[in-house]
């Protein structure tokens, strides 16, 4: 059967949305949306796999909410809302968890990183979130995800499970009134050319990261114009020039990083940047990069502090989105009811 082109893509809202997560995942979420139909989701189920305090839970989700709004998301043209609104991401997670092996999910290399050498007290949420993943995507039979290096592991894993699971019930699958035996699609990444890897502003061979101690590590997307620049100045660099080629950045990993980030907001190319700046001092570069930084998320910032201080708005978007997600996801778990043999109303 021929799945309708549909993409789901998620955010984590653990606090402290950054440049990295502005031009890593939101930049291209906000393009995606003249393609095709879009569902942005605030994860909010995958952040209490490790411990959130409830207060600043809330206020994170509403604030990644903020965030895809404030960038240029259209919330009435496409769905937002947040995971917990919607239970049958959790209802498909759970059939999910007795459809994917225990080796497969011993190969997840995220869980080893985050639970680290105490795996032990690791809450098993921790361990079974790739299949909530997984459901994430199936429960709207999304056919497309933009996904970063990083998450390449866990979409595999959900196309493992979405084949296992049309094999295993390939005749109810058929009998459900699905011809050709396919009930889920195999989600495809959906690559929408290089992606921008943002390194910490205070070591350019770590990622930015919200989790870094130093707020002058990363430029936080609720940042003002001040804070911007004066985090930009402070900024890690070499005493050497700008080069001239791409080539005169290997082993400048600051400079390779000031650079790309000068050249995802502008919309060009490192090669570029280089052509127009090389040969000068970093100063003059930074302050050309502070002007450029302020001007395109300085208005995010202040739209999102604006959005995040009417809650009952923001909540309504919310609310919203999640009625209209439930009506699409309610549809797939009956199916799926039906055809793991379920006895309903």
């Amino acid at each position: 059967m021929a799945f309708k082109d549909l993409v789901f893509s998620g955010v984590q809202p653990t606090g402290n949305l950054h440049l990295g997560n502005y031009l890593g995942a939101i930049v291209n979420f906000v393009k995606l949306q003249s393609r095709c139909e879009c569902i942005y989701c605030v994860v909010d189920l995958h952040a209490i796999t490790v411990w959130q305090e409830p207060a600043e839970l809330r206020k994170s989700i509403r604030e990644v909410a903020a965030a895809f709004i404030a960038a240029g998301i259209d919330p009435k043209a496409h769905i937002v809302f947040n995971q917990s609104q919607v239970p049958e991401h959790a209802e498909l997670a759970w059939v999910f968890n007795c459809v994917a092996r225990l080796g497969w999910m011993n190969r997840m290399t995220q869980f080893k990183e985050k639970a680290g050498k105490d795996r032990e007290n690791a809450s098993l949420g921790l361990y079974a979130y790739p299949s909530l993943m997984a459901a994430d995507i199936l429960v709207y039979r999304a056919t497309h995800v933009p996904i970063g290096e990083d998450q390449k592991q866990h979409l595999e894993l959900t196309r493992d499970i979405a084949q296992k699971f049309n094999n295993d019930f390939k005749a109810q699958i058929e009998a459900a009134g699905f011809s050709d035996g396919l009930f889920f699609p195999m989600a495809e990444p959906l690559i929408t050319g290089p992606a921008t890897r943002v390194m910490s502003l205070r070591d350019g061979t770590k990622k930015m990261s919200k989790s870094d101690p130093s707020d002058y590590s990363r430029i936080n997307l609720a940042d003002d114009a001040d804070t911007i620049a004066q985090k930009i100045k402070k900024a890690k660099t070499d005493p050497e020039p700008l080069p001239s080629e791409e080539k005169g950045l290997e082993g400048r990993p600051e400079a390779d990083n000031l650079v790309g980030i000068y050249a995802a907001l502008a919309g060009t190319t490192p090669a570029a940047v280089l052509a127009e700046y090389g040969g000068g001092q970093f100063s003059t570069f930074k302050g050309a990069l502070i002007d450029l930084a302020v001007a395109k998320l300085g208005p995010i910032g202040a739209e999102m502090k604006r959005l995040t201080s009417d809650v009952t708005y923001i909540d309504g978007i919310l609310a919203d989105g999640s009625a209209r997600a439930r009506v699409l996801a309610s549809e797939t778990m009956r199916h799926v009811k039906e055809i793991v043999g379920f006895v309903g109303k």
